[in-house]
């Protein structure tokens, strides 16, 4: 009898982390407004890279993947018109197009970057090291959720200092853009 009870319990115990494995994580997207709280509330961070492995995502164009992020989240956390207004300048390790900051499951944070503008396929993804066992679930749901999401308008800037050149991404209309430009008159660097 003792045999029976403990095989139920291992299997209830089994059957319990199993199931908990293979629900799909709650990515919820942080606000502009909200960026200094996640900041503050994740100021130890370790963040790594690690765990977010290759998948479809990494083979799209980035100005694409902004687009259905746009649907499926709204806009980014940050841009680089943020980034500027916040530091006054614009450094070349700052040079996004973007960033989509998110809390998982309301406590682990992750980062979606674009750090070559319209230029390359896929993004940067970065999370807490202490949680990269998670990261493959959580890259897989949002892979989910944004091949779920229809292309949405969007327009923004990046500068890239490789080329020394301003451009303005965009889709809209049902067709994506990279127009080079001058710096736009709204963002001032001091």
């Amino acid at each position: 009898m003792k045999r029976i009870l403990f095989f139920f319990i291992m299997m209830v115990m089994i059957s319990t982390a199993a199931q908990a494995q293979f629900e799909e994580p709650v990515i919820k997207k942080v606000s502009n407004e909200d960026r200094a709280d996640f900041q503050r509330q994740f100021s130890d961070i370790k963040w790594t890279g690690q765990g977010f492995r290759f998948n479809e995502l990494d083979r799209m164009p980035a100005i694409e993947i902004r687009a259905v992020l746009q649907s499926a989240y709204g806009d980014p956390t940050q841009t680089v018109e943020d980034i500027i207004e916040k530091d006054g300048y614009l450094r070349d390790g700052k040079s996004i197009q973007f960033e989509y900051w998110f809390i998982i499951d309301g406590y682990i944070p992750m980062m979606v970057l674009d750090l070559e503008g319209p230029f390359d396929n896929g993004l940067v993804y970065v999370g807490a090291s202490r949680y990269v066992d998670l990261m493959p679930a959580v890259k897989r749901t949002l892979t989910k959720e944004l091949r779920e999401a229809s292309p949405k308008e969007y327009v923004d800037y990046f500068y890239s200092p490789e080329r020394g050149q301003w451009f303005k991404v965009s889709y809209e209309s049902g067709e994506y853009k990279k127009e080079e430009i001058k710096q736009p008159s709204h963002i001032n660097i001091k």
